[in-house]
């Protein structure tokens, strides 16, 4: 199990590298977003992993900490990206 564990971290460092390759070079503004939510998804997948071989909890803690942060990060870059503003103001409601 720890090799294969030790495998699988090497291969999602990997591809957050691939990812990060994507975030400077694409081509557009939405490639960058998606990007960086696959470079959160693959940290979170290796905080979980880590968990799995050492056997400590809090790194699916973290994981799950993680998870909402980049799923609110995503969020918020796609409605600045449409929208052009986050919050809107109270006359604009």
């Amino acid at each position: 199990m720890s090799v294969v564990a030790d495998m699988a971290i090497i291969f999602l460092g990997l591809l957050c590298a691939f990812c990060g390759y994507r975030v400077v070079r694409g081509p557009t503004l939405p490639d960058r977003v998606v990007a960086l939510d696959g470079i959160a998804i693959n940290v979170i997948a290796i905080a979980v992993l880590f968990a799995l071989k050492t056997g400590r909890g809090l790194f699916v803690t973290v994981s799950l900490v993680l998870a909402v942060l980049g799923f609110l990060t995503t969020v918020a870059l796609a409605k600045f990206i449409t929208e052009g503003e986050i919050i809107m103001n109270r006359e604009e409601w």
